[in-house]
């Protein structure tokens, strides 16, 4: 009975009143956290600093480590002094030490004469000390190990002789030749950059490479659109087809159209030339309003309805699914809830530079740790997406050398455009993600790696890779800097079906974009089937057969091999009666959205 002396109070209005206070409480921490991520570039101040002290007192403890960079320090000054007294003797004294692989800084004629390969080769060889001095201090995180090797490798890169015009010879002869006007020119360059980046264009050249006139450009239809994506058929190039349809399921991470570039290098014409029936996802470009879409979202909203409409434009054929990056991922998890819920609806899988264990997954793994996450978590709170801006900034630094100093030389410096190509412009051309999709992924796929150990969910159900049964084919690229390809490699300790694993020459998109005929690619092929032991990465990069040429050659023998067997006839465009009509014309619309 109650009490007027004593009135009631509501539990559930005191609980939700706590709750708000505490949401403001995050609330503050979280705009801070934007503020600063504004300022940093999204590299988390606390993550950075939590590495240089965890390898600034594990140094300090360790008198013998300390030792050993003393002596190794008089060893590199000795090789200097008796490189420069050498090289006074005879200029053309081979260099003491050489650049790394990939480091193409030093490479032009003119840093093999004094005094530029003097400059040369004491900066490669403090890089090669500070190294050391970053590597291998007893007790020190392996994390925090590579955030503070990266974060002086990119230090290092800022005073590296190649970034100052009276330290570097092409510099210097390109301003001789012209009298100084490449100066001038340089600086035009960058104020049109600048202006550019202000203002939201494109890069300078990109114009030139419009989806829909000059890249993306292979004849389809919409046949499907929702909220997240649009899916494209593409019209037959063949009389007769195979009778399996192939269905793509891009990163949304970029624009589809990296599979669809220009004519000669496109892997959907190419396949439709080969007589597949292809279809494409081209994902939204999401907004503030689509902050809380979902990796499930995705799933559901994306492979799962186009598998939908493929089933009704083309009942009872099995489809062969591929997935490229992000994609491939999505597929994975799509598949292994498949299999678990007994749906068949997949011939084979193809995986495109797609990670599916996420404990070594790269340089890509320098952003990402608890702190990070939170740091990350906060900036996409206060805008409801990551933008492309803040993305492009991660890799980016990865390859300041690639990405950031060479351009820096060669347009500012030089004064010398580089010139625009199909891949650049796609890569200028970005898209955002959403808040709690992003979220997501980095939490349970990368800090947690929920898909790996058998822990990611789908309605309720283990997604468990272990459960797909359709032969695969998985591709990785040499220099991967996104998805290396030992990460790729690991899917083969959980899969348990047959899988023929290609290693390609090239990078994360080079090596995927490799049409017949283009020169210098090569790829290493392999096949584990099911019940064979597993083979190590170095064992089978040892075993391998090494071909010359493209893989998508080997890639569409592979899908012919597991067709039903004749060809069919073309299938119609979409299926209107069933609620598939055509839309629009390919690339659709969602691709145009900036």
């Amino acid at each position: 009975m109650n009490d007027p002396r004593h009135p009631r109070i509501s539990t559930a209005h005191t609980c939700r009143d706590e709750s708000l206070g505490l949401e403001g409480y995050r609330a503050l921490d979280r705009m801070r956290e934007a503020l600063t991520g504004a300022i940093t570039g999204g590299i988390s101040p606390t993550s950075l600093a939590l590495a240089l002290f965890d390898w600034s007192i594990h140094l300090a403890a360790a008198p013998g480590k300390r030792l050993e960079l003393i002596d190794k320090a008089v060893r590199k000054t000795g090789r200097i002094a008796a490189h420069i007294a050498a090289a006074a003797a005879r200029p053309d004294t081979p260099p003491c030490i050489e650049p790394l692989p990939g480091d193409h800084r030093f490479r032009a004629e003119g840093w093999r004469k004094p005094p530029f390969s003097l400059w040369a080769q004491a900066f490669l060889l403090q890089q090669q000390w500070w190294h050391n001095v970053t590597r291998e201090v007893p007790g020190v995180s392996p994390h925090h190990e590579e955030v503070v090797s990266f974060a002086v490798r990119q230090l290092l890169d800022v005073f590296s002789p190649s970034n100052f015009p009276l330290l570097n010879p092409e510099v210097l002869e390109k301003t001789i030749q012209t009298a100084g006007a490449n100066y001038l020119e340089g600086f035009s360059n960058f104020l049109e950059d600048v202006t550019r980046q202000a203002t939201g264009q494109l890069p300078v050249g990109a114009d030139a490479f419009q989806p829909g006139r000059d890249v993306a450009v292979t004849p389809g239809k919409v046949v499907f659109r929702n909220h997240l994506i649009e899916l494209i058929q593409y019209a037959p190039a063949t009389k007769a087809v195979l009778a399996e349809p192939v269905l793509i399921v891009p990163a949304w991470i970029m624009k589809y159209y990296i599979l669809d570039l220009s004519p000669q290098n496109s892997l959907v014409r190419y396949l439709v030339g080969q007589g597949h029936t292809v279809f494409c996802i081209s994902w939204r470009n999401p907004d503030a309003t689509d902050r809380d879409l979902s990796m499930d979202d995705y799933r559901r909203m994306g492979a799962m309805a186009a598998l939908d409409a493929i089933n009704a434009i083309l009942p009872d054929v099995k489809v062969n699914a591929v997935g490229y990056c992000l994609g491939g991922t999505l597929l994975a998890i799509a598949a292994a809830a498949m299999a678990h819920a007994g749906d068949d609806r997949l011939a084979s899988m193809t995986l495109l530079a797609a990670q599916t264990d996420f404990t070594e997954p790269g340089e890509l793994a320098l952003f990402i740790d608890h702190s990070q996450m939170h740091f990350l978590e906060s900036m996409m709170w206060n805008r409801g997406y990551l933008s492309a801006d803040q993305m492009a900034g991660a890799f980016q630094l990865l390859r300041t050398n690639d990405l950031v100093w060479s351009r820096h030389i060669r347009e500012y410096l030089m004064g010398e455009r580089a010139p625009m190509f199909d891949i650049m412009a796609w890569n200028a051309d970005t898209t955002r993600m959403p808040y709690r999709m992003h979220a997501e992924y980095l939490q349970r796929l990368y800090i947690d790696n929920e898909l790996a150990s058998g822990r990611f969910m789908v309605e309720g159900r283990p997604a468990a890779l272990q459960n797909i049964r359709v032969p695969m084919f998985v591709v990785g690229t040499e220099r991967d800097h996104v998805a290396p390809w030992r990460s790729v490699y690991k899917v083969h300790q959980l899969c348990d079906t047959d899988i023929t694993f290609v290693l390609t020459s090239g990078g994360h998109n080079a090596g995927i974009v490799s049409e017949p005929g283009h020169v210098g690619r090569t790829f290493r092929t392999g096949l584990k089937e099911a019940s064979a032991l597993y083979l190590g990465p170095d064992e089978w990069l040892a075993a391998a057969t090494v071909k010359e040429g493209s893989w998508w050659t080997d890639w569409a023998a592979w899908l012919a091999e597991r067709s039903a067997g004749e060809r069919v006839a073309p299938p119609a465009m979409g299926a209107p009666r069933k609620g598939y009509p055509p839309l629009a014309d390919a690339p659709g619309t969602y691709i145009f959205q900036r």
